[in-house]
């Protein structure tokens, strides 16, 4: 198996560079991680069918990419889905699959644009890591659900060895202010070896 641009996707660090990296990796970037056996967004989307009762309530698909996240969402039955991501040309890619409501092209500085209980369901699927979405991310989606509200996330093997990723989860789920309901540790690339943690946790 190749790992093409997956070599840089986890050694770019910089705001500008990441948005750069996933705007160069647009065009070749679902044949690529396809090619590897991407699992996780269909991980993440049957975890969270779960535990949601309302699919037809707007779920928000935070890092949408390419909009695979939102294909394995749609299959697992929800039926409003929103996309929010920092590339433009990723977003390109995603309209052209018509499963999204709404497309929306944010700053890695940009608050979360969701006004607090919008969403009873929010997906960072693949997203939250080195070279990707920082930690605080954490927080800002936590803020934008409602109580009750779900969110689903992963974390690959490089954002677990950095502990400050689900030190950030702990802080929500120690003190009480989010249950966890899921967790379970999988395949994510198999092709390059690499599995991910999923979890379903729920705002109290």
């Amino acid at each position: 198996m190749t790992d093409g641009f997956l070599s840089k996707a986890y050694s770019t660090r910089e705001a500008d560079g990441v948005r750069r990296l996933y705007d160069d990796w647009a065009a070749t970037y679902e044949a690529e991680i396809s090619e590897n056996g991407y699992a996780t967004p269909g991980r993440c989307a049957v975890a969270l069918a779960q535990y949601v009762t309302d699919k037809a309530a707007p779920v928000l698909d935070f890092g949408c990419g390419t909009g695979l996240s939102g294909l394995a969402l749609k299959l697992a039955g929800f039926e409003t889905i929103d996309g929010v991501d920092v590339s433009a040309d990723m977003l390109d890619r995603a309209r052209e699959k018509n499963i999204y409501r709404t497309l929306t092209a944010i700053n890695a500085d940009d608050d979360l644009p969701a006004a607090p209980g919008q969403y009873n369901a929010i997906a960072a699927i693949g997203v939250i890591g080195a070279s990707a979405a920082p930690a605080s991310s954490i927080d800002d989606i936590m803020h934008a659900l409602g109580p009750g509200g779900f969110f689903v996330l992963s974390l690959n093997d490089h954002a677990l060895a950095d502990r400050i990723y689900e030190a950030k989860l702990c802080e929500w789920i120690d003190c009480g202010a989010a249950h966890l309901l899921f967790r379970e540790n999988g395949p994510h690339l198999p092709g390059i070896n690499m599995n991910a943690n999923v979890y379903v946790i729920e705002k109290a």
